[in-house]
């Protein structure tokens, strides 16, 4: 009981990440556009936040909050390449994320290598500090973002818009909302969220970026959005759960009686999880109408 007990601030370390990733997915696709581009966007924000971290602690003591910041922008910006292919240009929405994930793995390494001389950002020194009872400020920023994007999707005419333009398009159009300019603004969310979370994993579990820093973080998340039912309380649960799970594969090595069995066992174990309840629980009759449906103006 005492080892569960001790497990929680890693396994809110853990879900930290995920859980801002999905709220930033959940936004995305209500509005109507599926972003699978977020593990690349986390790749992003990480390797932006390591760096950024790296030049400024022994100068700077918010360099931390500098970092996470710098990701999130980095983020928003990465993923303008996903809004202009998929709301602009009507391109498909699954190409379009896949290339910016396999952008974000070169683009990465070939930036390490300029300016680390090598394919990982140099190593800091310290990355963020534990608060009371040894829980990342990563967690209370998780809460808060959830907590917002509820309250900005159910309390406000913005968020009615919003998850209408991912209903019914047509109808939103109709009733003299901007589908395109919505959507817009739902992927740069879901990009500057998915770089803070990737700032926030990597000052929080690691003390540097590498091309496996993020190792299936971005696409758990979307899992969760799924799993979730597109809900702000949905993802937080489905998160927490996928985030248990991977912290489980961490501290399972540890436990004698399970020595037995071959370390892949448990670096799959999230995975399996994940695709287990999504098999099983997953209903597309919850997603969005019009996810993943290119708009197209009348007349146009």
């Amino acid at each position: 009981m005492n080892s569960l007990i001790a497990m929680i601030p890693s396994v809110l370390m853990i879900v930290s990440p995920i859980l801002i990733t999905a709220t930033g997915g959940m936004i995305c696709e209500r509005s109507g556009v599926v972003n699978i581009a977020l593990e690349g966007l986390m790749g992003i924000g990480a390797f932006t936040a390591a760096t950024v971290h790296y030049f400024l602690e022994s100068s700077t003591p918010f360099s931390v909050w500098i970092a996470i910041a710098a990701a999130g922008v980095a983020g928003l910006l990465a993923s303008l390449i996903h809004a202009f292919a998929s709301v602009t240009l009507n391109a498909d929405q699954t190409v379009s994320g896949t290339g910016i994930n396999l952008l974000a793995t070169g683009g990465t390494t070939f930036l390490a290598q300029i300016i680390f001389k090598m394919e990982r950002t140099a190593p800091f020194k310290l990355g963020m500090m534990p608060g009371a009872g040894g829980i990342y400020p990563t967690a209370w920023i998780a809460l808060a973002i959830v907590a917002i994007a509820w309250f900005a999707l159910y309390r406000r005419p913005f968020g009615m818009r919003l998850r209408a333009c991912g209903e019914h398009p047509q109808a939103a159009a109709s009733a003299g909302i901007d589908v395109r300019k919505t959507r817009y603004i739902a992927v740069m969310a879901s990009g500057l969220l998915a770089g803070i979370a990737g700032g926030c994993l990597v000052l929080t579990q690691t003390i540097q970026y590498t091309i496996y820093t993020i190792n299936g973080a971005g696409f758990i998340a979307l899992a969760a959005v799924s799993f979730g039912r597109w809900l702000p309380k949905g993802i937080a649960a489905s998160s927490l759960l996928f985030g248990t799970a991977v912290a489980l594969s961490i501290y399972m090595v540890n436990i004698q009686s399970l020595r037995f069995l071959p370390s892949e066992f448990f670096s799959v174990m999230p995975y399996l999880i994940t695709l287990v309840t999504l098999v099983i629980f997953s209903g597309k009759e919850y997603a969005p109408r019009a996810s993943g449906q290119p708009y197209e103006r009348s007349g146009s």
